[in-house]
């Protein structure tokens, strides 16, 4: 009985890597998915970091795990190993379409390696990151495409030239088969591009993307209400003016109370600013008492929102800046700087901040309670609709 020793090694090695994507799967799993996962093993420091790496958006192509594409791809060698048996039974007649398994494996390892060498790069110079599992199979991809072709560079073009002309001919051969399965597997990946339910933190990461290119808010709502006065879904925002992800919650809640007709938002001033913020120890966001301030007072002209997104906006730290806002509001502005500078709007801000530092011990924002449960942070807009809906919102 002659045994392949090739054949075994490129199985072995094969073996090797199936055992080390999938491992690279579960790290990308716990890194990605469960936010209370301890460091992977791999995680060493700020540079050798397999879970920094897993999170990065080049982790994953046309939406899949570059790890769930390791599995295929060492799945894949191990079956070309194996298919001169396979295609010997009488239902796999079918595989006689592979001649040259050795030849279509040193191609596949050679592409496989050349994809590596480009994923190196993106993690040395794109995300200063680097995974040592993942460069272990770089080289394991390498090693496979010299083992199938016996270490000759004219078997390796010889085996390019070869697989290009076999999968040709196993297209005219089985062309209505061929074009089932690429219209299944685009189906799968116009899927997986699409919703990005394998890859969520892109899916998170690109929905708020699209908020923060938003230069204003399309969605303002001028006044002093911000949805169903009479809404029994009640949220209560505690935010900061100068904060960026406040900013696009702002947004946020526009949309959601143009799309559902029973929620209500407060808004409720928390700036993390010394000049009027004496619970904070860190001087986080200067010049958000000034805007808080100028909402309070657009408030006393019945225009308290549209106020409040023009400062998200435009960021304004002088009254020069606040007289455009004023101007394009149409607000009184002598009546506004009255207001502005009285002790009735010091004396409402100073209450707001010490009901959210003290009584609700609020650290962070934005801050949200819908219907008393507290949410911190800001959340992608599919699953802030979500939430809203389970507490019972309806739609339009």
């Amino acid at each position: 009985m002659n045994i392949d020793k090739k054949n075994i090694a490129i199985q072995i090695l094969a073996i090797i890597g199936l055992g080390l994507a999938i491992d690279l799967a579960f790290i990308y799993y716990t890194a990605v998915f469960d936010k209370y996962a301890l460091p992977s093993f791999c995680s060493i420091n700020e540079f050798v970091d397999c879970d920094g790496a897993a999170r990065s958006n080049y982790a994953q192509f046309l939406g899949i795990p570059l790890a769930y594409w390791g599995i295929f791809f060492y799945l894949t060698i191990l079956f070309l190993t194996v298919v001169d048996k396979l295609k010997k039974c009488k239902f796999l007649k079918f595989l006689e379409v592979f001649k040259d398994p050795k030849a279509y494996i040193s191609t596949l390892g050679a592409i496989a390696f050349a994809c590596s060498m480009i994923l190196a790069g993106i993690s040395l110079f794109k995300i200063h990151k680097i995974c040592i599992l993942c460069l272990v199979t770089y080289f394991i991809n390498l090693i496979i495409a010299l083992v199938a072709s016996g270490f000759n560079s004219k078997n390796f073009l010889t085996g390019i030239k070869t697989t290009f002309f076999d999968f040709i001919d196993g297209v005219k051969k089985y062309t209505k088969t061929f074009i089932v399965l690429l219209l299944l597997f685009s189906g799968f990946l116009a899927y997986s591009g699409i919703s990005l339910d394998f890859v969520p933190h892109i899916k998170r990461s690109k929905a708020f993307t699209k908020y923060r290119k938003m230069k204003k808010n399309p969605y303002r709502i001028n006044g002093n209400i911000l949805g169903n006065p009479n809404g029994d879904i009640v949220i209560e925002l505690y935010s900061d003016y100068v904060c960026p992800l406040c900013y696009i919650q702002n947004i946020m809640l526009h949309q959601a109370v143009k799309e559902y007709k029973n929620i209500r938002v407060n808004h409720n001033n928390i700036p993390f600013d010394k000049a009027c913020n004496s619970y904070i120890t860190i001087n986080m966001h200067p010049n958000a008492c000034f805007m808080s301030k100028a909402a309070l007072a657009a408030k006393k002209q019945g225009d308290y929102w549209g106020m409040s997104s023009l400062l998200y906006e435009n960021q304004p730290k002088s009254t020069a800046k606040l007289d455009k806002l004023i101007e394009e509001l149409n607000l009184d502005k002598d009546k506004f700087y009255k207001d502005f500078y009285s002790d009735e709007i010091s004396n409402t801000l100073n209450k707001d901040v010490e009901k959210a530092s003290l009584e609700l011990e609020i650290d962070a924002t934005p801050t949200m309670f819908i219907n008393g449960e507290r949410i911190v942070g800001i959340k992608p807009y599919y699953e802030l609709k979500k939430l809203l809906e389970d507490n019972g919102a309806k739609r339009k």
